[in-house]
């Protein structure tokens, strides 16, 4: 293990904010991660992964702990399916990719999100019709109060969009170390989401669906190694459906898809009729080629993020009525 102080996080956190941590942990194994609790237990404790949805708005007066397991391997096989289980610290786009190579499908669709694995499933990433959630089997996870191991089934992770029972009930009392995923031998590709279809062709594999993903999600939205951001800075609306269709008999072609209990309306659009994008406030940017997207363009301060992003709700709130929320935490 490895045990700093007063270290930067700056190579921590995608929005690049320069904060220091009093104390900067790092465990290359489970029996670590019981060491470093045991140690700081009753402290202030933060987990963090690449820090890719997260916004820090001032130093970190605690530990910050971070993992360096970034293995995957094959737990069982049958006929369809196989069961991969891969360590928290593993980068997922980077466990996709692999998995693209060998043919393995059901995670493609999530590909060039940011992130580690054990981040991806408390917040239930998902991107092109695929959430974390649809191949997640179980995780494994160690308490905070005591060390003792637990695994959570699928269902008693009660995931939701963008949301699971880590980030609710059990919020700060569980570290994630392992991840599960029940995956596809044979490929059934999943394309209709926006324009992946025709960006795929007519033979689709595993691969070329990655691909497809990845060139789409560079044309919209910036690399985090070049401008700092956390991705999909806000949620997309879930609305009663007469919500809808009072926009859409005053607006052509609202974009929408149809869910179970409302209509949800891309957050990006709401937030660019509202005549945001592409504007400043401080050093932060509402992303010129995204609206969904928060940037620090010239070193903003915590405080500019913070400020531009609640500007833009209330922004949309005073023109449509409708509430949306920070995808990313606040720190």
């Amino acid at each position: 293990m490895t045990i700093k102080e007063n270290i930067s996080l700056l190579p921590f956190n995608t929005f690049r904010m320069d904060v220091k941590a009093k104390i900067f942990a790092e465990y290359s194994s489970v029996e670590e991660l019981r060491q470093l609790l045991d140690m700081y237990r009753g402290g202030k404790i933060l987990h963090i992964g690449s820090g890719s949805n997260l916004l820090f708005t001032k130093d970190y007066d605690g530990v910050v702990l971070h993992s360096a397991m970034r293995r995957a391997r094959c737990t069982n096989e049958d006929s369809d399916h196989v069961w991969i289980e891969a360590d928290n610290g593993l980068v997922m786009d980077e466990l996709i990719e692999q998995l693209c190579d060998m043919g393995i499908s059901g995670m493609e669709n999530l590909s060039h999100i940011p992130g580690e694995v054990g981040a991806s499933a408390v917040q239930n990433v998902g991107a092109y019709g695929v959430e974390a959630k649809d191949v997640i089997e179980s995780v494994r996870a160690v308490s905070l109060e005591n060390g003792e191991e637990r695994v959570f089934t699928n269902a008693e992770c009660r995931y939701g969009y963008r949301d699971s029972v880590f980030k609710n009930e059990l919020r700060g009392q569980y570290i994630i170390t392992h991840v599960v995923y029940r995956l596809n031998k044979h490929f059934e590709p999943k394309l209709e989401y926006g324009n992946l279809q025709c960006e795929v062709g007519d033979k689709p594999t595993p691969m070329s669906v990655r691909e497809a993903v990845v060139r789409i999600r560079r044309q919209k939205l910036p690399e985090v190694s070049e401008l700092g951001s956390a991705g999909s800075f806000f949620k997309n609306p879930i609305v009663p459906r007469e919500v809808y269709e009072a926009i859409a008999a005053q607006y052509e072609r609202v974009p929408h898809f149809e869910q179970d209990g409302g209509v949800k309306i891309p957050a990006a659009w709401l937030i660019e009729q509202c005549g945001w994008k592409g504007k400043m406030l401080g050093g932060a940017q509402c992303y010129e080629k995204q609206p969904l997207v928060l940037v620090n363009r010239n070193n903003a301060a915590p405080e500019d993020i913070v400020n531009l992003a609640a500007a833009i709700c209330k922004g949309v709130k005073e023109k449509f009525g409708i509430e949306i929320s920070p995808e990313v935490n606040y720190i």
